[in-house]
C-alpha cells in the first residue's frame, strides 16, 4: 500500500479554513438554538456534531479546542437560556451533554493517534521501498563477454550495469577455475599451489 495523492500544503490550509468556518457556523447555530429553547431541553448535545466535524482536522489541538468551546457554550447556555423544566433534570441533561462531549473527544483523539501511527508506518514503508533498488525482468546479456544491454541499447560491463541499477557494489577476485586457466602454466603459480597443497 502506498500513500498517493496527498494534498499540498496550500490545499491543506484552504481546507482548514473551510473547516474552521464550518465549526464556527455550527457553534453559532447550536448556541442560538440553546438560547431560544427552554432549559429542560438537552441543548448541549448538538455540540457533539462539532467535535465529530473536528476529526477532519489533522491537528489534535483543534479537537481539544472544539471540545473546550463546546463545554463553555453548554455551561453558558445553562445560565442564558429561558427558564423551564425541573432544575435537577436540567443539571442532569447538561452534565450528560458535557460527559458525551468529552467521551467523544477522547475517542476521536484516540482514533487520530492510531491514524497518525498508521500513516507514519505507511510513510516509512514507502520510503524503504523507494530506497531499495531491485533489478527485475529479463536482462539481455552477451553470451561471450557477459556485457548487459541497457534500455538505450548500449552494452555495459555487468558490474557497471548492476551498480547503476541497484545499491550493490563489487569487489573483484578470481575463482579457482579462472585462476587455473590464467596462471596454471606459470612456475610461480605451480610453486604456490604446491605449497598450499602441502600445508
Amino acid at each position: 500500500m502506498t500513500i498517493k495523492n496527498l494534498p499540498s500544503p496550500d490545499e491543506l490550509q484552504e481546507s482548514q479554513k473551510g473547516l474552521y468556518l464550518l465549526c464556527l457556523l455550527l457553534f453559532s447555530i447550536f448556541f442560538i438554538l440553546d438560547l431560544l429553547l427552554p432549559l429542560g431541553v438537552a441543548a448541549g448535545v448538538p455540540y457533539l456534531t462539532v467535535v465529530l466535524v473536528s476529526l477532519w482536522s489533522p491537528k489534535k489541538n483543534f479537537t481539544l479546542i472544539v471540545a473546550l468551546l463546546s463545554s463553555i457554550l453548554t455551561i453558558t447556555g445553562f445560565y442564558l437560556s429561558p427558564p423551564g423544566g425541573e432544575i435537577w433534570k436540567v443539571l442532569v441533561n447538561r452534565s450528560l451533554a458535557l460527559f458525551a462531549i468529552w467521551v467523544t473527544t477522547f475517542l476521536t483523539l484516540q482514533r487520530k493517534t492510531a491514524e497518525e501511527k498508521r500513516l507514519e508506518a505507511l510513510r516509512r514503508e514507502q520510503q524503504i521501498l523507494e530506497d531499495t533498488k531491485v533489478l527485475r525482468g529479463l536482462l539481455p546479456i552477451c553470451a561471450s563477454c557477459k556485457k548487459i544491454r541497457d534500455d538505450k541499447g548500449y552494452w555495459n560491463l555487468i558490474e557497471t550495469y548492476i551498480e547503476s541499477h541497484s545499491d550493490a557494489q563489487f569487489s573483484h577476485g578470481l575463482c579457482q577455475d579462472c585462476t587455473e586457466k590464467l596462471y596454471g602454466d606459470q612456475d610461480w603459480y605451480k610453486r604456490l599451489k604446491a605449497k598450499q597443497d602441502s600445508e
